[in-house]
């Protein structure tokens, strides 16, 4: 099972592994929140900067991203997650608001396939 919710969310008694997707540290986490940090999971810089900016529509965002994650880097992390899921629950951490317009739906999309 993997699930997703917001790093700024309390975590729960049903979270199972917690890992972090974005590329920097949010601000006010401690360490202690989060199992495993998988910053080559979250979308490059530019790509999120160019989102952010709105210089950059959800779709093609969508389509980069995805790229994005044929990137040996970016694989090799897809593949420790898809173990860590084989072994129990697995919930992708973002600090976005909006779980339809977040790269972790598209990462728990792309784990699941």
């Amino acid at each position: 099972m993997i699930a997703t919710r917001r790093v700024y969310e309390r975590p729960g008694p049903r979270d199972g592994t917690r890992v972090l997707v974005m590329r920097l540290w949010p601000r006010g986490i401690r360490k202690a929140r989060v199992d495993v940090w998988e910053k080559e999971l979250g979308p490059v810089l530019p790509l999120l900067r160019a989102f952010r900016a709105g210089t950059l529509g959800w779709a093609e965002y969508r389509r980069r991203y995805r790229a994005g994650l044929a990137r040996p880097e970016a694989r090799a992390a897809v593949a420790r997650v898809r173990a860590l899921a084989r072994r129990g629950r697995v919930t992708l951490l973002c600090g976005c608001p909006d779980e339809a317009r977040c790269h972790r739906s598209l990462l728990r999309a792309h784990l699941l396939d």
